[in-house]
């Protein structure tokens, strides 16, 4: 079934249109007006108050639309390693970990501290993420195990960027290209089970 790519269209749909509700206010200008797309970050949208001050009425948009994501991203996560050459013991271990990096990013919801969150959650979905990375070198499926390189250079030059703070004010978009490259990533895979009906 193609529920990851439902799920990722549904997402950038309300991605898109949270975005546009957005009242305004980023880490370049606390006063500016609506989302910028190279300044303002995808986290943005799931506070209850705008950078600029106003009541954010894009967080419940943002948040239906994660949730959405994350469902979906559960779903890819417990089917990918039923259907695919992993192993004996990387099944469970993408599984359960996959499945816990969604349940762990849905507290993005909450008050609870954010980097936490994002920190865990990366833990949890770097050990989905290698299992992925296994089961597509032991299918022979070389060209998404590459692509899934790039997204590994992307996701340290994310964590470079953020720690080094040199570079901060780039993040925003760094984050975007990252973000839409890893689920252009799942989507391929995705499609490519469904082409061998592996789902």
């Amino acid at each position: 079934m193609l529920i990851p790519i439902f799920g990722t269209l549904i997402f950038v749909v309300h991605y898109l249109v949270a975005a546009f509700l957005y009242p305004g206010g980023s880490q370049v200008d606390q006063n500016s007006v609506g989302f910028s797309w190279t300044n303002n970050y995808w986290c943005n949208l799931l506070n209850d108050y705008a950078i600029n001050g106003q009541p954010n009425p894009a967080r419940p948009i943002a948040m239906s639309g994660l949730f959405v994501l994350c469902l979906a991203l559960s779903f890819f996560w417990f089917q990918f390693p039923n259907h695919i050459n992993v192993g004996k013991f990387a099944k469970p271990a993408i599984q359960i970990s996959g499945i816990l990096a969604m349940v762990t990013a849905l507290f993005l919801f909450t008050d609870i501290d954010h980097d936490l969150v994002t920190n865990v959650a990366s833990f949890f979905g770097l050990i989905a993420t290698v299992g992925t990375f296994v089961g597509l070198y032991k299918t022979k499926w070389y060209r998404l195990f590459a692509f899934g390189l790039l997204i590994v250079f992307l996701v340290g030059l994310n964590n470079y960027v953020y720690y080094s703070k040199g570079l901060i004010v780039y993040l925003p978009v760094i984050q975007k290209i990252s973000f839409a490259t890893f689920l252009l990533w799942i989507c391929i895979i995705d499609v490519n089970l469904y082409r061998n009906r592996k789902i």
